[in-house]
């Protein structure tokens, strides 16, 4: 686990940058990693588990499904302010367009892990902290991409977008 979770995470955020083609963009949807396994551990401390290789497995896949979420966010935006709108009206819009995606993703994911979350049937030692991990997990990714997320892309696009401006009207001699 020492070595799978860093690679794994490592890999995320390379494929960020690639599809990005920006250090700071690949930041910001990998931003909502953190917030992600706190809810992950949480959960497990809600319930009183340890953690386990069983749960290391969970956080991986929840890593996926939290910056998929970002993804799709921090994407639309991006189309968005490309077409020529307002940075503001942009990330509102893009916030509400992607709500239902954001939330539909989150709900699938953990409403599918509820039934191995409650299990008690052999082998259910292992799932249920898989289980646990993700549904938690996935709370707290959900608040961050819907609230914390687009709060994050105008505070980073801000400084550009006046970095920008400051160079546009400085007089040259």
């Amino acid at each position: 686990m020492s070595i799978v979770v860093p690679l794994s995470l490592f890999l995320i955020f390379l494929l960020l940058f690639t599809t990005f083609n920006s250090v700071k963009q690949a930041a910001l949807v990998f931003s909502g990693i953190p917030l992600t396994v706190v809810g992950g551990v949480f959960a497990l401390v809600i319930r009183g588990m340890p953690f386990s290789i069983s749960a290391g497995v969970g956080f991986i896949a929840l890593f996926g499904v939290a910056v998929l979420n970002g993804l799709v966010m921090v994407a639309y935006i991006n189309h968005l302010k490309q077409s020529g709108i307002a940075l503001r009206g942009a990330i509102r819009e893009g916030a509400m367009v992607r709500l239902r995606p954001v939330l539909m993703t989150a709900l699938v994911a953990s409403l599918g892990f509820i039934p191995m979350a409650v299990s008690t049937s052999a082998g259910a030692e292992v799932q249920r902290p898989l289980a646990t991990v993700v549904i938690g997990g996935l709370i707290t990714s959900t608040v961050l991409t819907l609230v914390v997320l687009p709060l994050l892309y105008e505070v980073f696009e801000r400084d550009a977008t006046d970095r920008q401006k400051n160079r546009k009207e400085a007089p040259v001699f």
